[in-house]
């Protein structure tokens, strides 16, 4: 027997004392829901008893309610554009204990061996960080991206990282349906020789009948992607994991949580995906989808259920997500369960953050190799002309959804050329390729997002990360793309040739090395930039991120040129 657990027995029949105990406070069974009038005695990393127990010290948590540590089943931290430790920064404060990447957005620019980094940068971060290891990098063949990661490096990665639980999300879903070796060998490579089969997310939007069948046959486990309570019910009754999501750009929790209130919270779980860090920092993290969910009618403890015990079962962390003897001393202390404020966070066993600062811990940094990435010629505002005599296709942006519609409009045209029409709400979209330097353009147009001048680009461009620009003034797109190659990344807003507002991203383009607060005040003034080029859509930077998702319907752009999504073709400009 290990001292560890010696120690854990010992205090939880009560002959030693405990290093630590939160006495007089509630404490939510989420295994029936019940509020419990009972101490809670931790040992080391662990909780060793629930009940009446001495310790070492005492923290009174009269008048508390003491719940899990939250968990955010799937999420992307480069969307948040902080490093790891700033991200643990922002959320410990907010209850979040334990997070479960894909971080295929750095894989994508470096492989695994960016993954890698990462993991060894959060080594001092009193922050749980898991991931699933990426299964679209690249995510289709019509895209050009920064490195390629394949079934063996999937299955090497997974068995030498003790980190890496399973297989992100598998986006290419027609693929697998379809059967191709490819993509199947990747789920295969996340397939360990037992009875408990592989762990693998899926990313399915829309997928439906047999096709769902199909792709559930496959052994993939969950999806995210859900955005009416029809589709959730529908993979829900075939067993499927429901990740409701409730991000910056996409939210989907009022349409889904009637499954919940209805059919209980089983098979469901809580996750973020993609959150801004100005979100974080003032609205928080898991903490503010559960208070939404309570306020659109979840049962609190069912809501709670979602964002602890039911990610960690999902996820089999199984000493994550209760506190229960033998689990880990994850422990948030908050106020109410209705407004989840919280005072006080635990993280196995130590303090992590209390009064809305987390903890002192040591700065992370990445290494220098992962700067340096966003390599794209200068560009004129030639770069950007359209020529096109009729009617053109269009990207219909969503409000609060991922998902795009394909539309038709017939801009007018200046000098020959097709041009924006801020007055329809039609601007110019481009992806510009950044990881070799070819100078390859894909144009098109895009509505919904209202903008009336100026550009704005980014290189939070999904999965590829190429520079996404959207525009009403060719010059001003160029002057965009240019800056981004010239701070490494980032975002940033122009308007009549100068830089409005920016966020450089030097970490692979995608990660900032400056401290959250910062970094949150940077992509408000972004935001608010945006605001004032006449940008109507919400949270119109991650909006814009999406445009370039070769996987996700009706139709989007990569830097080879418009794709359709639904008969996953490239397609011309013109219709």
């Amino acid at each position: 027997m290990s001292p560890g657990l010696e120690n854990r027995l010992a205090v939880a029949r009560g002959d030693e004392p405990a290093d630590l105990v939160l006495s007089g406070g509630r404490v939510l069974s989420v295994f029936t829901g019940e509020l419990l009038d009972a101490d809670v005695a931790f040992a080391g990393d662990s909780i060793a008893g629930v009940g009446r127990y001495e310790g070492a010290r005492t923290f009174d948590a009269s008048g508390l309610t003491l719940l899990p540590g939250f968990i955010d089943g799937h999420m992307h931290v480069e969307s948040t554009k902080l490093m790891v430790d700033e991200f643990a920064r922002a959320v410990l404060p907010h209850g979040t204990t334990t997070v479960v990447l894909d971080p295929h957005e750095i894989a994508n620019v470096f492989g695994l061996r960016g993954v890698s980094a990462l993991l060894r940068a959060a080594d001092g971060v009193p922050l749980d960080y898991y991931v699933m290891v990426s299964s679209c990098v690249p995510a289709s063949e019509f895209e050009s991206n920064g490195a390629t990661v394949d079934a063996e490096e999937i299955a090497a990665f997974l068995a030498a990282e003790p980190r890496a639980i399973g297989l992100a999300e598998v986006m290419d879903f027609p693929s697998v349906v379809s059967g191709n070796p490819e993509v199947l060998a990747k789920i295969a490579a996340a397939q360990p020789n037992t009875l408990g089969g592989g762990h693998v997310d899926g990313h399915a939007p829309g997928l439906s009948g047999r096709g769902l069948n199909a792709y559930l046959a496959a052994g993939v486990r969950s999806d995210h992607e859900c955005t009416t309570l029809e589709e959730a019910m529908e993979k829900r009754r075939l067993g499927m994991w429901i990740m409701i999501r409730e991000g910056s750009a996409a939210r989907n929790l009022e349409a889904l949580l009637p499954m919940v209130r209805e059919f209980g919270p089983e098979n469901c779980l809580l996750c973020t995906d993609d959150r801004e860090p100005d979100q974080l920092v003032s609205q928080g993290h898991i903490d503010e989808v559960l208070r939404r969910a309570v306020a659109l009618g979840c049962p609190p403890a069912d809501a709670v259920v979602m964002g602890t015990l039911n990610a960690a079962r999902y996820h089999r962390l199984h000493r994550h997500g209760a506190i229960a003897p033998g689990y880990l001393a994850d422990v948030v202390a908050v106020e109410d369960m209705e407004s989840f404020q919280v005072l006080q966070v635990w993280k196995r066993g130590r303090p992590a953050a209390a009064d809305g600062q987390a903890v002192e811990f040591p700065k992370a940094s990445a290494p220098q190799w992962m700067r340096d990435s966003v390599r794209v010629p200068k560009l004129t505002a030639a770069a950007f002309a359209v020529r096109a005599s009729g009617e053109v296709r269009v990207i219909g942006a969503e409000p609060g959804q991922i998902v795009t519609r394909a539309l038709t409009a017939t801009p007018p045209r200046r000098n020959g050329e097709a041009v924006a029409d801020p007055g329809r709400d039609l601007a110019k979209v481009a992806v510009v390729e950044r990881h070799r330097e070819t100078g390859r353009v894909g144009l098109g147009f895009v509505a919904g997002f209202g903008l009336q001048r100026g550009a704005l680009a980014s290189t939070h461009a999904h999965d590829a990360h190429n520079v996404v620009v959207v525009g009403v003034d060719d010059g001003d797109m160029a002057v965009a793309v240019n800056r981004l190659g010239e701070v490494g990344g980032g975002q940033v807003a122009v308007a009549d040739g100068k830089v409005v507002a920016e966020l450089p991203c030097p970490i692979g383009g995608l990660l900032s090395d400056h401290p959250m607060e910062e970094v949150a005040s940077r992509a408000r003034s972004l935001d608010d930039a945006a605001r004032e080029l006449g940008a109507t859509i919400p949270a119109p930077f991650m909006a814009m991120s999406f445009l370039a998702l070769s996987v996700v319907p009706e139709l989007k752009i990569t830097d080879r040129g418009l794709l359709d999504t639904v008969r996953f073709e490239l397609v011309p400009l013109e219709v």
